[in-house]
């Protein structure tokens, strides 16, 4: 009978130090470094990068129209 108690016993304590070892994760998880926010966008980068985009867009609507290949 004493091994039976012995074996329960141990199997309850392995319960326990898996509790405990969630329960410390998940302290360590809140106590990580918070997220970097995310980079700041000036107007003025907005702008170059619609610019950009539309002489894209007017580049590739003149090749269209230029190659006889691909008709509309």
């Amino acid at each position: 009978m004493a091994e039976g108690t012995m074996h329960r016993c141990a199997g309850n304590g392995g319960v326990m130090v898996g509790v405990l070892g969630v329960m410390l994760l998940s302290f360590g998880g809140c106590a990580s470094d918070p997220p970097k926010p995310a980079p700041t966008v000036t107007p003025d980068q907005v702008r170059s990068h619609a610019d950009k985009a539309f002489e894209k867009l007017k580049q590739e609507e003149q090749n269209r129209a230029s190659d006889p290949a691909n008709p509309r």
